[in-house]
């Protein structure tokens, strides 16, 4: 579920991508850095570190899993935990480790490759990378729906050379459908065709599977959840479940939520677990239904039926898009994705891992409802979907944001990046990763040079609210 600057659909900065950016990555000339941080424990020696690799770290101390536990009970292991300290230099060849495959992750991974430095990029997928770059296909039809991000544009200089080579490589288009606004009772009002709104040539997914084609030399390890990290002899160890899954010289934290809460409850980085507990982020019920015949749409004046719309009015319902028409999809049946508001999320938020039925039985008529609303439709009348399918994104949108792209503690080795940093979106996201791979390539170079500067960012910043947070546009416009 990528939370990703704020932008309404009008407000995006346009640039077209007509013209590959010619721009090249350098070491940061920031002088961006952060108050120090109390040093409470250190590492080992590390003149042993090379050789340690190869020899089995001490068992720990069987423990209970913090999966499940209460969020007061994190909060205090979280506060209390003691910082880690890396005094050595690291030693050539660096190993960084991505926690997390959504935009931002995968951004960092890429860049850090440009600046010479090797990565391993773990996520949790079942299906592909992503995050919420997710597209669900149901076969045997197939029926095909984007159930997250819906589409992104481009402002940003650093991203539009990205998107270029998208785009040169036939990975990404633009979304040529008519989108607007469709307030309640059938009342749709197209928006402008510029700036060019991009999506996956086979949906959101295929575009997170073909980002590291780019890049082959990335490792990726998925399915896997991270659900340990823990420094010992200058290194950080990652397992899933006591299995080890690696040794780092610095870590990347590229998911938001309680599991990054979890996971660094007891990681040996109060600073940044501290600036992670203060995200604050709400959820949003994504519907995906699949209709036999097309939907009532209202058709403006010498127009076509839209295949996006922002939805206002209606409680249950924020957005829709018909993913076989923006797909280009020729034939089949007519597949759509609603979203709720933030508000009614809110209200019927439970457990995502385990929907009760009653609760998805629930969502869905109430969904399917505000549908029949927007459209203008009487109650009952809209076709029953032949397929449908519920899920809660309990992290879909910040409400908050320190408003920097990155946050470093140089002195534990670990980052974090994503689109909540900047704000909700897609180029947030990818802006993140890219700020964080070339302030943790710097700050190696620094390191392997023997020079001690301050390179901390983000470790104090102060989170302001996100104004309009509760539309839907954060979430769609990724």
């Amino acid at each position: 579920m990528t939370s990703f600057l704020l932008h309404s659909v009008t407000s995006f900065s346009t640039l077209a991508l007509h013209q590959p950016l010619k721009t090249s990555i350098k070491p940061s000339t920031s002088s961006v850095s952060s108050p120090k941080i109390m040093n409470i424990a250190c590492n080992s020696k590390t003149d042993k570190r090379r050789a340690s690799m190869d020899s089995p770290k001490p068992k720990s101390k069987s423990k209970k899993s913090s999966y499940g536990t209460s969020r007061k009970s994190i909060l205090k292991k979280t506060f209390n935990q003691e910082q880690v300290v890396f005094t050595a230099p690291v030693l050539n060849d660096p190993h960084v480790g991505i926690i997390g495959g959504g935009m931002a992750g995968l951004v960092c991974a890429l860049t850090l490759e440009k600046r010479g430095v090797k990565s391993t990029v773990f996520d949790t997928g079942n299906h592909g990378l992503g995050g919420r770059m997710g597209t669900r296909v149901i076969d045997p039809q197939p029926l095909v729906f984007d159930h997250a991000a819906q589409f992104f544009t481009v402002s940003d200089p650093q991203f539009a050379e990205l998107a270029n080579r998208w785009v040169e490589k036939g990975l990404i288009q633009q979304w040529e459908g008519t989108i607007g606004k469709l307030e309640m009772g059938g009342l749709f009002t197209p928006f402008p065709t510029s700036p060019p709104r991009y999506i996956g040539v086979n949906g959101m997914r295929s575009l997170a599977d073909s980002v590291l084609s780019l890049s082959p030399q990335v490792n990726v390890v998925r399915p896997c959840w991270i659900s340990e990290v823990e420094a010992f002899n200058g290194l950080w160890h990652l397992s899933e479940n006591r299995k080890p899954r690696g040794r780092f010289d610095v870590i990347v934290i590229a998911h938001n939520g309680k599991c990054a809460n979890r996971l660094l409850a007891s990681s040996g980085l109060p600073v940044i677990a501290r600036q992670m507990k203060k995200l604050e982020l709400s959820s949003i019920w994504a519907l995906l239904a699949a209709f036999e015949h097309p939907l009532p749409l209202p058709i403006p004046s010498g127009g076509k039926g839209f295949e996006g719309a922002l939805v206002e009015g209606v409680d249950s319902v924020s957005w829709m898009a018909n993913n076989t028409a923006k797909l280009q999809l020729k034939h089949g049946p007519h597949c759509w994705t609603f979203f709720s508001t933030a508000a009614y999320g809110k209200r019927n938020k439970v457990p995502q891992e385990n929907i009760p039925i009653a609760t998805a039985e629930k969502v869905k008529m109430s969904m399917l409802e505000g549908v029949e609303a927007a459209l203008g439709l009487s109650r009952g009348s809209l076709e029953k979907p032949f397929y449908s399918r519920v899920q809660l994104w309990g992290a879909a949108l910040p409400t908050n944001t320190p408003g920097v792209p990155c946050i470093f503690d140089d002195k534990g080795r670990a980052g974090v990046c994503g689109d909540w940093l900047l704000g909700s979106n897609m180029e947030s996201a990818a802006l993140s990763g890219m700020a964080l791979a070339n302030h943790i390539a710097d700050y190696l170079l620094q390191s392997q040079r023997g020079v001690r500067e301050d390179f901390g960012v983000g470790l104090d910043a102060q989170f302001l609210p996100l104004q309009a947070h509760d539309s839907i546009g954060q979430f769609i416009l990724q």
